[in-house]
């Protein structure tokens, strides 16, 4: 009898590789960016066959948006632990949200982490199955929670207040980057997000 969810042999080896693949080309997107990035030196360093990668990703934006992914579920989750953990409000969860957002620079670099901001507006974003953000999700269900206490007006629609909030961040983080006054802009965007939304 088989153990249910085990997956084949085939299947593990096939996940194994696209897992070297991904970290591969995290390093060469590091490094160079996703414009500059070499596929042939994140196959060779993967130790694959050149049409492996795009079996695997049919393009490198592909594996932006499968970081994306896994980055966004990772934030999702320690802001849905900060909200079960502590005493918090609107106003801390909003301000842990930025704080795991910011630190992505810090895990991801700044070559890679302006990347992955930058496919937030991009244009040429590949298409994505999923259209539900974990982070997104996350702060919306705090906003409600918040409108239920009272803390923020009745009129306020938890998922769009979600969604301008962050694309407010992303669009800050990525045209302020070497600004001095990033941070006290950023503070004031905060600030000024909670007074949009919070109960007259």
């Amino acid at each position: 009898m088989s153990v249910v969810g085990k997956p084949s042999a085939r299947e593990a080896k096939r996940l194994q590789t696209r897992e070297r693949l991904m970290g591969a080309a995290i390093a060469e997107f590091k490094r160079s960016g996703i414009a500059a990035a070499d596929v042939g030196v994140i196959v060779a360093a993967a130790g694959v066959a050149h049409g492996t990668f795009f079996f695997h990703f049919p393009t490198k934006e592909h594996v932006l948006l499968e970081l994306e992914r896994r980055e966004e579920d990772r934030i999702a989750k320690q802001v849905g632990r900060h909200v079960a953990d502590s005493e918090h409000d609107i106003a801390s969860t909003l301000n842990e949200a930025v704080r795991l957002v910011m630190g992505l620079e810090r895990r991801l670099g700044a070559v890679l982490f302006k990347d992955f901001l930058a496919l937030h507006f991009s244009q040429t974003r590949p298409a994505d199955e999923s259209n539900e953000h974990p982070v997104i999700v996350a702060v919306a269900g705090e906003i409600e929670r918040a409108q239920q206490r009272g803390e923020v007006d009745p009129a306020v629609v938890p998922i769009n207040s979600a969604v301008f909030f962050l694309l407010g961040l992303y669009a800050l983080l990525t045209t302020t980057h070497d600004w001095p006054a990033q941070s006290a802009m950023i503070d004031d965007y905060v600030i000024r997000t909670l007074r949009s939304i919070e109960s007259r």
